[in-house]
């Protein structure tokens, strides 16, 4: 059920939101920690972005937003930028007193980077013992952590592009899946240290990866494969497991995707959609399994009705039938859609509609904070903390 939170008190201010007062420092590039911290940030966490002279290369990754990188504009609205090289001695003592204040620090450089330059999160955590450290790798600390972990090839090595795309040819999941989760895996295990931490006093090292994240979500396959009869090939926009849950073609030629999940749902779909009685009791299809076993001819006879009608005549049987469905849309008809919801974001001299957070809070602000230019904050940063001691000096 949808619920809409309140944005204000009754004196008319925003809620305090969850992490204000809280530092971030992240040293990160790309997506999957930005991502992190970009969550920290919107949940009123102040993060310091770590970049180095030439940027995060996600700055350059296109120049989709007004001549800004689409990637970059998502996930590093409301941080600050500091430009630091900490090979180098004098940067690597601001760093360090930095990091001696802060609540969390966050990563997802190479493997060994940093513990090479003397910013080990277990040190990290030595001289600062309530800092949360959170290190974000491709495939963890184990016997494939050298491999270099860019989202399509994590895709390709967990499995799911051997699961996605049409029965004819392999497809990419159309978003950077496994960087995205990788992200939302490290704000949670975040959270959660935090949530600890209000314990016991104490701060800790999480990791996360995006190949554990990949791995995760394909457990349902890999037990098919290991314990059951093999896990399913590419079904394209068909569910392995369940029918009719698919997609069928309208008479105007528009993709619709139904989703039949119980008998009953069946019998009503057949009766009101259908238009047969009878066809729910077709020893054939009167059951799941049999479905699934005779999906062929279940779904020509499906597929010959939606044929039959148009987009909005079939749209109209199926809420009648009480039948689950979806329009396949273009990103242009996304754009549009009556669910979407955005939120402006100044994006240099202009403002863009940008999409808004998915959780729905009373801390909500109703506005996003702009991306950092490359450092912006560097000379403020330098200056706040250039007389604050570290358990390093």
């Amino acid at each position: 059920m949808h619920q809409d939170f309140p944005r204000s008190d009754p004196a008319g201010e925003h809620s305090p939101k969850p992490l204000q007062g809280l530092l971030v420092v992240a040293v990160e590039q790309a997506v999957a920690a930005p991502l992190c911290s970009g969550r920290l940030a919107e949940m009123g966490a102040r993060v310091i972005k770590v970049e180095r002279e030439s940027g995060d290369f996600a700055r350059g990754y296109d120049r989709a937003v007004h001549g800004n990188s689409s990637y970059f504009t998502w996930n590093n609205r409301g941080k600050e930028s500091l430009v630091l090289d900490f090979k180098r001695a004098e940067d690597a003592r601001l760093l360090h007193r930095i990091v001696g204040q802060a609540d969390v620090f966050i990563q997802n450089l190479a493997p060994g980077a940093l513990e090479r330059a003397g910013f080990g999160s277990e040190d990290l955590r030595k001289a600062n013992p309530r800092l949360i450290t959170c290190d974000i790798t491709g495939y963890g600390d184990g016997p494939a952590s050298g491999l270099k972990a860019y989202d399509l090839l994590v895709q390709c090595e967990s499995g799911l592009v051997g699961i996605s795309g049409s029965p004819e040819a392999y497809g990419r999941i159309g978003v950077s899946i496994c960087d995205i989760g990788a992200g939302m895996n490290a704000t949670i295990a975040v959270l959660s240290a935090l949530a600890s931490r209000n314990r016991t006093g104490k701060g800790c090292g999480v990791a996360v990866s995006l190949f554990g994240g990949a791995a995760d979500w394909m457990t349902v396959p890999y037990l098919h494969e290991v314990y059951g009869q093999g896990a399913a090939g590419r079904q394209g926009l068909k569910h392995p497991s369940i029918a009719p849950y698919g997609a069928f073609t309208t008479a105007d030629g528009d993709d619709m995707v139904i989703s039949i999940q119980n008998e009953r749902e069946w019998a009503r779909f057949c009766e009101v959609f259908m238009g047969s009685g009878t066809l729910a009791a077709d020893a054939r299809f009167r059951s799941n399994n049999a479905r699934v076993e005779n999906r062929a001819q279940l779904d020509r006879t499906i597929g010959g009705r939606f044929a039959a009608l148009p987009t909005q005549a079939a749209r109209d049987l199926l809420a009648q039938a009480g039948t689950a469905y979806g329009q396949v849309r273009s990103v242009e008809e996304f754009s549009r859609h009556p669910a979407l919801r955005t939120w402006p974001m100044p994006v240099g001299d202009q403002v863009i509609d940008a999409v808004a957070p998915a959780v729905l809070a009373p801390w909500d602000s109703g506005v996003f904070e702009a991306a950092p230019a490359l450092g912006q904050h560097s000379a403020s940063i330098r200056n706040e903390f250039k007389q604050k001691a570290t358990a390093y000096e």
